[in-house]
């Protein structure tokens, strides 16, 4: 039977999403490719530290089962095949069940995210997470000095979205920045019962909950979401009506109305968290793993 993605939760992401090759990246802005190459070489038999999206990947492939592989986690990297190398002995240190990998050596790696079916990209490159949004994946970018997730819930992932130009598209958000707070409020109320239009984190969270019902009962790891929105009462209620029309569930929801975001997801303790707007990331990633998701109005270019 010939190998295939089809009907599995697919993760692509970069080799420093994965571990924390920051040492290495200031060797190669320093010098050049060849330069990194030669110090992964060197570095080939020392696994590399876990990096911000770790915990994530971990949980994730811990849906997999001797009966059901429901997950796949592919290294897409701008990384020279050599370097690759210690990215694929790393893994293999750490436990990880990693198979697949495209190493691009400077290129943009995105563009094989069709071929692979991906229903979320990781990268720190923000040209990369761009062309890949641009495409329709789901992607953000990953702060490189997001807090680590310290083993929480182990039996549990957490994953938290922020509403409008993540999950939602940016339809309401455009209207808050073009006419203020008591437009933005008129709007929503006149739309009440139309459901928003998808954001660009629709297909990953439709992707988990698939996941989830295919796991069932016996899954060996549970999936927990929550909406973090600056949303408010009485704006709060689109967003909740438009998720009973996708037929799509989250197990908590903030709306807070502006409040700084961190201190609660702090709380929540996600293992990932995403958001498009940059001064919620900085907050968020005093605490959690934390990915920018540059869509939408506030991140023209």
């Amino acid at each position: 039977m010939a190998a295939t993605l089809e009907g599995k939760l697919v993760v692509a992401l970069s080799s420093r999403a994965l571990f924390d090759f920051e040492e290495e990246n200031r060797h190669f802005e320093q010098t050049n490719d060849r330069a990194y190459m030669q110090l992964q070489l060197a570095r080939l038999d020392v696994p590399a530290k876990p990096g911000v999206a770790f915990p994530l990947v971990q949980k994730l492939l811990a849906f997999n089962t001797a009966e059901a592989q429901r997950v796949e986690v592919v290294i897409l990297s701008r990384n020279d095949p050599v370097s690759g190398l210690r990215v694929y002995r790393s893994a293999k240190a750490h436990g990880l069940a990693i198979e697949r990998g495209v190493f691009t050596r400077g290129q943009s790696p995105f563009r094989y995210l069709r071929s692979l079916k991906a229903n979320l990209f990781l990268s720190m490159n923000e040209a990369d997470v761009r062309d890949a949004l641009a495409a329709g994946f789901p992607a953000a970018r990953v702060y490189p000095e997001s807090a680590r997730a310290a083993g929480q819930h182990p039996d549990e992932i957490r994953i938290a979205f922020d509403g409008d130009a993540v999950l939602f598209s940016d339809e309401a958000e455009e209207v808050f920045q073009r006419e203020g707070l008591d437009a933005f409020q008129a709007h929503e109320a006149a739309k009440l019962a139309m459901p928003l239009p998808p954001g660009p984190f629709k297909p990953l969270l439709e992707a988990l909950h698939r996941l989830q019902r295919a796991g069932g009962a016996v899954a060996p790891i549970r999936l927990r979401t929550a909406l973090v929105t600056a949303r408010s009462a009485p704006a709060h209620e689109r967003a909740i009506r438009t998720l009973l029309d996708w037929g799509l569930e989250v197990d908590e929801a903030m709306f807070l109305g502006g409040l700084d975001k961190g201190v609660f997801l702090r709380e929540f303790e996600p293992d990932f968290f995403f958001d498009d707007q940059t001064r919620h990331c900085d907050s968020a990633a005093e605490f959690a793993p934390t990915g920018h998701v540059a869509a939408g109005i506030r991140n023209l270019p």
